[in-house]
């Protein structure tokens, strides 16, 4: 079934009458739960990508089942990542950029929406180009762009959308995962609003951050619910 894709017509618009506010006008005290919530999430930033360990195989082997249930993985060294959207046949060389957390992501997308996740993945809606984005290393891209965006990598953001983040995170442990999935439904939507092809990736990509940026610059953003792009979504 399809999700409600009314977001879809606002696309280039920013996000309607609803109000933004600057991040001159907030200041950031930190309740505890926010510094926790905050240090765990900024913990699995920090965990590198091991192939050789099994916790990190098993993530990965575990995406590929949600993938293609009906189609064994021969080996974490095969042509068949391709068929997912890897640049070779060792996905651990993408992970790279950005780590684990940008496997988690991709799990989480795949397990919480998992048709949201299928039909992005095997392109199965609107008119596609010739030469399509590659969907696993579209979704490293994401990771780091929200990263990026919500200055995770900063003692404190002092950006908005950082700062509304946290508060959000309050609502929602698994926040920043479920941003992701709404980021990725966003980048694919601006995709085949813009009718890109490959080359035009970044261009895309620097889109779907600004649209991003808008939505979490609003002054009534309470929840992960609250982002008028979240109903692009549906499981």
């Amino acid at each position: 079934m399809v999700g409600n894709r009314t977001w879809f017509g606002g696309l280039f618009n920013g996000s309607g009458k609803r109000r933004q506010v600057s991040a001159e006008k907030i200041v950031l005290d930190l309740t505890p739960l926010q510094e926790q919530r905050l240090q765990n999430l900024k913990e699995r930033l920090n965990i590198p990508y091991d192939e050789n360990r099994h916790e990190h195989q098993e993530s990965l082997r575990a995406l590929w089942k949600i993938s293609f249930p009906d189609t064994e993985l021969t080996s974490f060294v095969s042509a068949q990542w391709k068929e997912m959207g890897w640049q070779g046949m060792n996905p651990a060389t993408d992970f790279r950029g950005c780590g684990y957390v940008s496997l988690e992501n991709l799990l989480f997308f795949a397990r919480t929406y998992p048709a949201s996740f299928k039909r992005l993945m095997l392109k199965q809606q609107g008119t596609r180009a010739t030469w399509e984005y590659p969907f696993a290393v579209a979704g490293v891209n994401i990771s780091y762009m929200l990263i990026q965006l919500l200055e995770l990598n900063s003692v404190r953001p002092k950006s908005l959308p950082g700062i509304n983040f946290i508060k959000v995170l309050t609502e929602h442990e698994d926040a920043f995962d479920v941003l992701y999935c709404i980021a990725f439904e966003m980048m694919d939507a601006q995709w085949l609003a813009m009718r890109a092809s490959y080359m035009q990736f970044k261009e895309v990509l620097e889109a779907t951050k600004q649209q991003l940026e808008r939505e979490l610059s609003l002054e009534d953003l309470n929840g992960i619910h609250d982002l008028p792009a979240c109903n692009l979504l549906y499981k």
